[in-house]
């Protein structure tokens, strides 16, 4: 698997496959995102999807694919540092603000920042027509952020904080998307990277549910919670897999950026499943994301 996987790294085939893969993440995240902001406490919920993936990786990293290289385990401690700020930064956005008006600016924010890191770590370029491309969808998702700013029920109180922590939180998404981009090729076997981030990356937010847990009145049931757990790590698993692979098989720039369309996905969750409101000019926004991806596609 890992040898053919290797042999499409810049084909056809290979880009190809990484467009397949960029899209299922999109996807995929933005079914992790309505998790974590479901029913439960988002820390409880991250702690336990986080502790289920760590368990279900273990066995993969210690006993089926190769053992890392030595100058791998400096790369793994610079991932464990990012993703635990993005993983602070979205519990406490999602705390404070509702889940469409967060996920928007998070994923909004992420591509921009990815695309300059892309060109100053990797030398990717993106053509006019692709820069074109990547307007439209920053105007689509941004425009949904703020329409849901300014037409949903949210908290106004906690409003400003919420953005200011999904900025952040969009940011640090974007360290890691390039951080991680970096790490998966410096292996030889990317499988490796994967399963060795996904056992290093789940130890210390289960820490910290638990402790939050303890100190709840009234703390919930810990069945339905480990399920989505349990859940949310699976879909985890599919969903950075799928990315990562396709910043390895092609342009880190346009994984980053055709996987923002999963606002699409996470608006379209937020109407059918969290029951919220979609009219006529949120789902022109949608179409505009879904058009500044096709066109970043097609302009290349």
């Amino acid at each position: 698997m890992s040898e053919w996987l290797i042999s499409l790294e810049g084909t056809e085939a290979g880009h190809n496959l990484a467009l397949v893969l960029a899209l299922s993440a999109a996807f995929l995240h933005a079914i992790f995102g309505a998790l974590q902001k479901g029913r439960h406490d988002p820390w409880l919920t991250r702690g336990a999807i986080d502790i289920s993936y760590a368990v279900m990786a273990a066995p993969f990293a210690l006993f089926v694919v190769p053992w890392p290289e030595p100058h791998m385990w400096p790369i793994f401690f610079g991932a464990f540092v990012i993703h635990i700020g993005y993983k602070l930064l979205q519990a406490f956005a999602y705390t404070k603000g509702a889940y469409t008006v967060v996920y928007p600016v998070v994923r909004g924010t992420g591509p921009l920042i990815t695309v300059i890191g892309a060109y100053l770590i990797f030398q990717e370029t993106f053509t006019l027509i692709q820069w074109l491309g990547i307007a439209v969808l920053l105007v689509g998702i941004f425009g949904l952020a703020l329409y849901n700013m300014v037409f949903l029920k949210a908290d106004r109180a906690t409003l400003p904080a919420a953005l200011m922590l999904a900025f952040l939180t969009g940011v640090f998404v974007a360290f890691y998307t390039t951080y991680d981009a970096y790490g998966i090729r410096a292996t030889a076997d990317p499988f490796t990277f994967l399963a060795w981030f996904f056992l290093i990356d789940g130890l210390v937010m289960p820490c910290i549910a638990f402790v939050r847990y303890r100190r709840m009145i009234a703390p919930p049931s810990i069945g339905p919670l480990m399920l989505r757990g349990v859940i949310g790590g699976l879909v985890a698993f599919a969903s950075f897999g799928s990315v990562m692979m396709a910043t390895r098989l092609d342009k880190v720039g346009e994984a980053a950026v055709l996987r923002e369309t999963s606002t699409v996905f996470a608006a379209l969750i937020g109407w059918l499943v969290l029951k919220e409101t979609v009219g006529p000019r949120r789902i022109a926004l949608m179409a505009l994301i879904a058009i500044g991806a096709v066109i970043v596609e097609l302009g290349g």
